[in-house]
């Protein structure tokens, strides 16, 4: 074999392998997984009727913590409006009863994908007071642009 086709062939291999290894890093130090099967899933048809979304709300679970459960259904959210107090953590568990949808609050982390019956569940911490828009940022029709609800942060209830 010729001298720089040695020499290639040891830089595209070495380049492999310090990728290989930054990606395994990377993964292992900021805890990167790949999902855990498909989850919880539910018939989208049967959304409304299925435990616990056929009442869907914001219930209080222990001191300062509470389980939000919102379905989203063709530009909207129900319940589109959830008050709880500073320093919260908010359990969400959020499905879709029709296509997909999205579910962002803009300045926190949450950002997830919603997929008709599969039910998404994550926990946010809500430290400072105000008013939090949670948005659809997946294109799901002509009205998309009117699907938000919000989160509002009071100092004391």
């Amino acid at each position: 074999m010729p001298k720089y086709e040695k020499i290639w062939l040891a830089v595209g291999i070495g380049s492999l392998a310090v990728f290989l290894i930054v990606t395994g890093i990377m993964a292992v130090s900021m805890g990167l997984n790949p999902p855990n099967g498909m989850g919880t899933t539910i018939e989208p048809e049967k959304v409304e009727t299925t435990v616990p979304f056929n009442r869907p709300g914001l219930e209080k679970i222990g001191p300062n913590e509470y389980r939000a459960t919102i379905i989203s259904y063709i530009f909207g959210y129900n319940p589109n409006t959830i008050s709880i107090p500073k320093g919260a953590t908010v359990h969400f568990q959020v499905t879709s009863k029709d296509v997909v949808h999205g579910f962002l609050i803009p300045g926190k982390i949450t950002n997830l994908m919603l997929l008709p019956g599969h039910v998404v569940k994550y926990t946010q911490k809500f430290n400072e007071h105000g008013e939090f828009l949670f948005l659809c940022h997946e294109y799901c029709g002509i009205g998309h642009q009117e699907m938000y609800g919000r989160v509002i942060v009071k100092d004391k209830m």
